[in-house]
């Protein structure tokens, strides 16, 4: 039977005639890493605002760690850590000074030394915040999180903004608080950030859940074997003539998107209706379905494009 740290029942919260969260309903296993996706406006931020405490629903059940409350208050937030998308820093106070700061906030909380290890800070100790790096600055965000050792780690867009590599040291150490038994409950803008550590997304349009599972699941769920992703600007003509193949087209970046299991007849085909439409054909990519795949097929829009 799985072990649920965290379940929320028909949750609800409007503003006027405006439904910023419409009725969600999900489960977060304990020890996992559970991301949200959505555009900007599907009211994810409200989700996880109500979820840390900051809103008040106005209607819905939480289940924090097996005790149904109307509220998250202080006694639940004590197992609370948040990591914002933004965090204003002292610059003039050092890494240890910055994390013994934060310590005295919290009635429990773990040994510096041993937050620095987690963050692979141990270096940087006595350094000024105002001298770290964009990655190691996020490593430190984590680690101001993880100062009260707690059992569920909020992280809003925990990688915006660093380079390749220092997102790639972020994700070994959610990993890493993973296999330590911490929940991870994820928001980002990066499909391949969300397909690589989840393990289950809820995907939120309008203020509702409109499709959960693991990464893997939703992806099958698309039940075509291949992508033709290629660089043209279509016409209505072109795109009707194409309907069958299931066509999303993002008319900003000219990006057209066929699903297909026989790839050399799609293949002729769009060479065709490009020719009778006088169209040129560039860039033409054959790959296999990922998440982003899915949520353009879910909301009609790319993640990264709603940045």
């Amino acid at each position: 039977m799985a072990n649920f740290i965290l379940e929320v029942e028909n949750l609800k919260k409007y503003y006027g005639p405006v439904k910023a969260v419409d009725g969600v309903s999900f489960k977060v296993k304990q020890g996992s890493i559970f991301t949200l996706l959505g555009p900007n406006g599907a009211g994810k931020t409200t989700t996880i605002e109500i979820i840390e405490g900051l809103r008040i629903p106005d209607e819905g059940k939480i289940i924090f760690m097996g005790e149904e409350i109307n509220r998250v208050g202080n006694k639940q937030k004590e197992y609370i850590g948040v990591s914002l998308q933004e965090t204003n820093l002292i610059p003039y106070l050092t890494v240890k000074e910055t994390l013994d700061m934060f310590k005295t906030i919290f009635p429990r909380s773990l040994d510096i030394t041993e937050v620095l290890r987690m963050i692979s800070l141990e270096d940087k100790a006595n350094t000024y915040v105002r001298d770290l790096s964009g990655g190691q600055k996020q490593r430190l965000v984590i680690g101001l999180a993880m100062i009260n050792d707690p059992l569920i780690l909020f992280l809003d867009e925990p990688t915006t903004g660093l380079d390749p590599q220092a997102r790639r040291n972020t994700w070994d150490i959610l990993l890493e608080l993973k296999r330590k038994g911490k929940t991870i409950i994820l928001t980002t803008h990066y499909m391949e950030e969300a397909e690589f550590l989840s393990d289950w997304v809820c995907i939120m349009d309008h203020g509702k859940i409109i499709k959960e599972g693991d990464p893997k699941s939703l992806i099958r769920d698309l039940e075509k074997e291949s992508l033709i992703e290629v660089e043209v600007e279509a016409n209505s003509l072109m795109l009707e003539k194409l309907t069958l193949l299931e066509p999303v087209y993002d008319s900003k970046h000219k990006r057209l998107i066929l699903k297909t299991d026989d790839i050399l007849s799609t293949t002729e085909l769009l060479l065709r209706l490009s020719k009778e439409n006088s169209l040129q054909i560039k860039d033409v990519i054959i790959r296999q379905p990922n998440l982003e795949d899915v949520f353009l097929s879910l909301t009609g829009r790319s993640l990264r494009e709603e940045l």
